[in-house]
């Protein structure tokens, strides 16, 4: 009987390594895709729609600091989610990392659509 529970903790354990790392790998895909968002906004965009460049350039650099931004939380996070279980412990996310991971890609997306709409 002992045995049996010594294997599903075990394997309750594994799991939960597993979906940190698959956690930490959403985080990773966000930051790319923010990061080809930054490219496409930068760089593509204004040869497409003509005018001033300048708009364009800032929201790709805007982009950019979100992929980054994003990188370095799923650093952050991958870290402090193995070390509370670890400890048997939770690490829930910081309500204020959440909050200002979320207040930006708002005004990102107020911006972008500014911007489209200005092109109109």
């Amino acid at each position: 009987m002992d045995g049996d529970r010594q294997a599903e903790t075990a394997d309750a354990l594994r799991r939960t390594r597993l979906a940190n790392e698959r956690t930490y790998l959403a985080w990773w895909r966000s930051a790319l895709t923010a990061l080809a968002v930054a490219i496409g906004t930068g760089r593509i965009a204004p040869g497409l729609a003509g005018g001033a460049v300048w708009p364009y350039r800032v929201l790709g650099a805007a982009f950019a600091l979100l992929g980054a931004a994003l990188a370095a939380c799923a650093f952050v996070r991958q870290r402090n989610v193995e070390r509370a279980i670890g400890q048997s412990d939770y690490a829930p996310l910081d309500s204020r990392i959440a909050l200002g991971l979320a207040a930006v890609t708002v005004a990102l997306a107020a911006a972008t659509i500014a911007l489209v709409l200005a092109g109109s």
